[in-house]
């Protein structure tokens, strides 16, 4: 029924996508892989799902349960890998129900039987980082923390990017030449480096790295919605509107932006793509997400300094080659659903 309600065109742009196997199969795997890590703490954590004691029921993922509940003395909240906590619940005749990894990020392996960083085992399924931390959670938690964070940056890039470029592209004159003096002063900037100093004088967190970045990527659309007002501006329905006293932010918004738009979806994959890379290689560098964070940038770095411990630099490599390759082809087949010599023409590329 959906399927039936998009118009002819936007049917055809569907099955553009759809015709490009690639792009089509890799955005399926990166949604699979990205609503699976929405919910890594029920993936790996280092709390029980379900624990059952003196016929009472506790969800620790969903709510603090202190150690006084299990016979302890403390009113904190439980270590439910003390042996201690693991005797009283067995006694008692209950259960624990853990999660498929019993690591969150955070937690550090003190039983390991070598010294970390430990090889891959049956406790660790890829080993352990330097502080004998599971590499298996931090690498879901940390996919998860770099694509929410390209997923945000991309959202606020857009907006501004694409106000930014309809403004420039609908007025035009000064208004045009001014933004485009200014945008040619800004992106001159090295913004990497600028990062890095920011990042070194203010402390860095997931916020203000989003802020940070966002003054930067948001030029990146401003040239492509900029040309299609351009374009458009003195189209005949543009003039009619305008004869009719239809006001500037109407015409804008409602007549010329839709038709911006479609140039503006197609670079959207790619500008998540720099997104996860920036934030990755701030990482890497030590000038990115506080210490301890669930950062791929950081394990990678993590495998540089531990070349005695390839399954680190390995993990790392390849959860970014896969995820950054999964977001070209999707990009890839985006374009191709929008590219409007194959949208008018009904043909797509297998």
């Amino acid at each position: 029924m959906a399927l039936l309600s998009l118009s002819p065109i936007n049917r055809r742009r569907l099955n553009n996508f759809k015709a490009n196997r690639r792009g089509y199969w890799s955005f399926w795997i990166f949604v699979v892989l990205f609503v699976l890590s929405l919910f890594a703490e029920f993936i790996a954590n280092d709390k029980p799902l379900y624990v059952s004691y003196e016929g009472r029921s506790y969800f620790p993922v969903f709510e603090f349960v202190p150690e006084t509940a299990f016979g302890g003395f403390l009113p904190t909240e439980a270590d439910y890998r003390d042996p201690f906590v693991q005797e009283a619940i067995a006694d008692a005749g209950g259960t624990m129900v853990w999660p498929l990894i019993a690591f969150d990020y955070r937690t550090i392996n003190y039983e390991l039987e070598v010294p970390a960083p430990a090889p891959p085992s049956a406790v660790n399924w890829l080993g352990t980082d330097d502080q004998g931390r599971d590499v298996m959670a931090r690498m879901i938690y940390g996919f998860r923390l770099s694509v929410l964070f390209g997923l945000l940056l991309t959202l606020v890039s857009s907006v501004i990017g694409v106000a930014a470029g309809a403004v420039q592209g609908y007025f035009g004159g000064w208004t045009d030449l001014i933004f485009q003096r200014f945008i040619e002063i800004w992106t001159s900037i090295p913004y990497l480096y600028l990062l890095i100093i920011l990042a070194a004088v203010i402390v860095p967190s997931f916020w203000t790295l989003l802020i940070i970045m966002s003054l930067t990527s948001w030029v990146a659309l401003v040239g492509v919605v900029r040309a299609e007002f351009l374009r458009a501006r003195n189209f005949e329905y543009v003039r009619a509107a305008r004869a009719l006293g239809v006001s500037n932010g109407v015409i804008m918004f409602k007549h010329l932006l839709p038709n911006a738009m479609v140039a503006t979806l197609t670079f959207m994959p790619f500008i998540l793509n720099s997104g996860i890379t920036t934030l990755t290689s701030l990482d890497f560098l030590g000038f990115g997400l506080p210490p301890g964070s669930p950062s791929l940038g950081e394990l990678l770095n993590q495998g540089k300094n531990n070349l005695q411990a390839p399954w680190l630099g390995i993990t790392a490599f390849m959860v970014i080659a896969v995820m950054l390759s999964l977001l070209i082809f999707i990009g890839e087949a985006v374009r191709d659903a929008f590219d409007p010599r194959k949208t008018f023409r009904g043909g797509g590329d297998a």
